[in-house]
């Protein structure tokens, strides 16, 4: 079965939308902890992440957070932000802290794979980068490898990029590790799209405009992903 990765931002009502979406059949949370200034992230990431800011959600806070969504669900939850924030916070401290709280892995949207070698986290990698950088990500990713399908920032978009078969073809090439794309996915059929080039696939913006109408229809939605990417196993390029 192909894994589904909901992004939720760190907040009040994270627990319970967390819930949902395992519910709805999530593998994995991401857990997103607000940054003052997301590079990588659209319109939609980033007024998520200034409503948490909003509402008090530093490191602190978030690690809190990831604890109580720790206590909802039991599977894999990875916070991602920026490396600003482990900077202020303290590599070592960060990975400590998170890890008790709950967290499986972690990942640092604008950290370099050859930096800080010894954070364990999952990579990213874009159609921009060379076969070296993937090689190196693959390397040092924990776990997975996250296929940026885009040149760009996050964001619901009409149809899947078609970067992302180039994209997962060279990389199934310098490694065996399972490959999740994200950046851009949002409907069933985009979702079925990308599982049948990929091991899995995260969702984030639309979750997020999803979850402000509430876990339910959080639950419902995911649940529609999962059927979606369920109708690519065992066709060609399904797993």
């Amino acid at each position: 079965m192909k894994t589904l990765a909901i992004y939720l931002m760190a907040g009040p009502d994270a627990p319970e939308l967390a819930d949902a979406a395992v519910e709805g059949g999530a593998d994995i949370v991401e857990l997103g902890f607000p940054f003052s200034d997301p590079l990588a992230d659209g319109p939609v990431v980033r007024r998520a992440a200034e409503r948490a800011l909003a509402h008090g959600m530093r490191t602190g806070a978030c690690l809190e957070c990831l604890a109580r969504v720790r206590e909802r669900i039991d599977v894999p939850i990875v916070p991602m932000t920026y490396a600003a924030l482990l900077e202020a916070y303290g590599y070592d401290r960060f990975a400590a802290d998170a890890e008790a709280a709950g967290a499986t892995s972690m990942i640092v949207a604008d950290l370099p794979a050859d930096a800080q070698p010894e954070l364990r986290r999952v990579q990213l990698v874009a159609p921009t980068s060379t076969d070296e950088r993937i090689a190196l990500a693959a390397g040092h990713t924990d776990g997975w490898l996250y296929l940026v399908t885009v040149t760009g920032t996050t964001g619901a978009r009409e149809r899947l990029s078609p970067s992302l078969a180039g994209l997962a073809g060279r990389t199934r090439e310098l490694t065996d590790v399972p490959l999740y794309a994200g950046f851009g996915i949002s409907t069933p059929e985009q979702a079925a799209a990308a599982a049948e080039l990929t091991d899995g696939v995260v969702v984030g913006s639309r979750a997020l405009q999803v979850s402000e109408d509430g876990p339910s229809a959080l639950r419902e939605y995911v649940r529609s992903l999962r059927v979606g990417m369920d109708s690519v196993v065992g066709t060609i390029g399904g797993r």
